[in-house]
């Protein structure tokens, strides 16, 4: 018996949803709109700011337009025969142009899986040149890997939402050498654009190589993305899946150092055009079933909230980027004006954590914002600091005004009680079922705003997003009152949900009692609506 769980449904739905004169549904007007004010926003605050301070050769390069429109992407990563392209073929129901499975090391390059109108393939070069797709940035990485890159465009449901990124299988010791080029920073250009990254293993490599270390360990940031994948469990005994999974786990912990339990989804992702290798057992074909559901579910959500992760990676970048300027900009302006330059450039690299603490202390810059030192110190080493240019307080007031102002108000704009994706009548995975979806939106936005450290909301970066709602002053004030119960003149994420909640609530008419009431039982405070 094969095992083939449960497949994506890649059948249009929501032919009753209202569609304008331009073809598209409120929620699709909406996402392009916010794309757009999106793309506006950072070419006219952030960008100016990276450019100013070589933001490129310490991060990444500025995005383009392109970078910021293109459709949800999914990295998928893992060493060689753990299924990267099988699962591929699982999700789009069929093989994909240039595709090739095979139990030895097959996929040696990195292909990107588009739609399009018909079947084709499009080499590297060729589509870093493009300006229909989101790949110039890739041209840093030079020849020897763009010769290793392509673009597979296929007419399949599933990829009109969604684009997926397949990899070389990541192999181990001095084979590795000779691919050329840098793979770990190409990961991170992906994992930086990508929605959500799958780290897959297979039940019989649970060994970790130095290069896929490497390569998770560079996801580093991006941990809210990182979904673990344990594929072909069916070839597993119930037993022996038990240990496998605990040792999967003991890996995994040497490997990520977060105190949080990475996820980890159980399966056996077969197309329905294939027969698995091997022996099956049938006793963990329920298991793998609600394990693949839950995987389905979370591949959902991404078209969903396409836009509001747009956001919150536009939001990370800016604070990068400002808190960049302010180190670049105190370093300059510590550097004597005629002899010596030289000289305390080298002392001030010497004891980067120290100067990094007094800019912090300085600026009022929260410590998670900034880089490694050694890191920093590593790529400062390709520059002069005397040639960078002055701290400029208007480019960085312009990216202030950006996070306190024009992101919040971008944020605003999702409903918290939207429908869902499978109601947009392009949703490749079929009915929706998530029965909050605004939890997400006020979560991102909380993330963009808070001291990354502390992980609270000050009452001053709170008053700009409170006042955006256009409520009476007085009423924002009791809003607050309520929100900051513990009366500690800031709010934490459930606090900030509480207030924002409210705001919209009153904004529809309903009156402040009752939505405190509603709104207190739903998150289940409901110990709080006394005190």
């Amino acid at each position: 018996m094969s095992f083939k769980g449960k497949e994506p449904s890649v059948t249009a739905a929501g032919t009753n949803i209202s569609v304008g004169a331009d073809g598209l549904t409120a929620e699709e007007r909406l996402y392009q709109e916010t794309v757009h004010q999106l793309q506006k926003t950072y070419s006219k605050k952030i960008k100016p700011l990276e450019q100013a301070y070589c933001f490129e050769g310490f991060h990444s390069a500025p995005l383009t337009s392109q970078d910021i429109g293109s459709k949800p992407m999914i990295l998928l990563l893992g060493q060689y025969s753990t299924g990267k392209t099988t699962f591929v073929e699982y999700l789009l129901g069929e093989s994909y142009p240039g595709a090739h499975v095979g139990i030895e090391p097959t996929t040696d390059g990195f292909v990107a899986i588009m739609g399009g109108p018909e079947p084709k393939v499009i080499p590297g070069h060729a589509a870093a040149v493009s300006g229909d797709l989101p790949f110039s940035g890739l041209t840093k990485f030079g020849t020897k890997f763009l010769s290793r890159f392509q673009v597979a465009q296929l007419n399949n449901p599933l990829l009109s939402n969604l684009t997926l990124i397949d990899t070389p299988g990541i192999l181990s010791g001095s084979k590795q050498i000779q691919r050329g080029y840098d793979f770990i920073s190409v990961i991170n250009w992906f994992a930086e654009r990508s929605d959500l990254v799958l780290l897959l293993f297979d039940g019989y490599k649970l060994d970790i190589s130095d290069e896929f270390k490497g390569a998770i360990q560079s996801l580093r940031g991006h941990e809210d993305k990182v979904r673990v994948v344990l594929n072909k469990c069916d070839q597993i005994s119930q037993q022996q899946l038990m240990r496998v999974y605990g040792a999967l786990m003991w890996s995994l912990g040497k490997v990520i150092p977060t105190p949080e339990v990475n996820r980890v989804y159980l399966g056996s992702f077969w197309p329905k055009y294939k027969t698995p290798v091997g022996a099956i057992y049938e006793d963990n074909l329920d298991l793998l079933a609600s394990e693949q559901r839950d995987l389905l579910r979370d591949l959902r959500s991404i078209p969903k909230n396409a836009a509001v992760r747009r956001v919150n990676e536009i939001v990370k970048r800016a604070r990068q980027a400002r808190v960049h300027a302010h180190i670049i900009g105190y370093l300059r302006s510590e550097l004597p004006s005629m002899f010596g330059k030289n000289k305390k450039a080298k002392a001030m690299l010497d004891d980067l954590p120290g100067e990094f603490r007094k800019i912090q202390i300085k600026y009022n810059l929260p410590p998670g914002d900034f880089p490694n030192p050694e890191a920093f110190r590593q790529d400062l080493d390709a520059f002069k600091i005397a040639d960078f240019n002055k701290f400029s307080q208007r480019l960085v007031s312009n990216a202030d005004d950006a996070l306190s102002s024009d992101f919040p108000r971008l944020m605003q704009r999702f409903p918290s009680h939207s429908r869902s994706s499978a109601e947009f009548g392009r949703n490749p995975f079929g009915e929706d079922t998530d029965n909050n979806p605004g939890i997400l939106r006020f979560r991102t936005l909380f993330e963009g705003l808070c001291d990354p450290k502390r992980k609270m909301l000050p009452a001053a970066a709170a008053r700009n997003v409170l006042a955006d709602s256009g409520l009476p002053t007085e009423l924002l004030r009791e809003i607050w009152n309520i929100a900051d119960w513990d009366m500690r003149g800031e709010l934490d994420q459930v606090q900030f949900e509480v207030a924002m909640r409210i705001c919209e609530r009153l904004k529809n008419k309903e009156p402040l009692d009752n939505a405190r009431q509603q709104i207190f039982t739903e998150l289940g405070l409901v110990n709080r609506l006394h005190s």
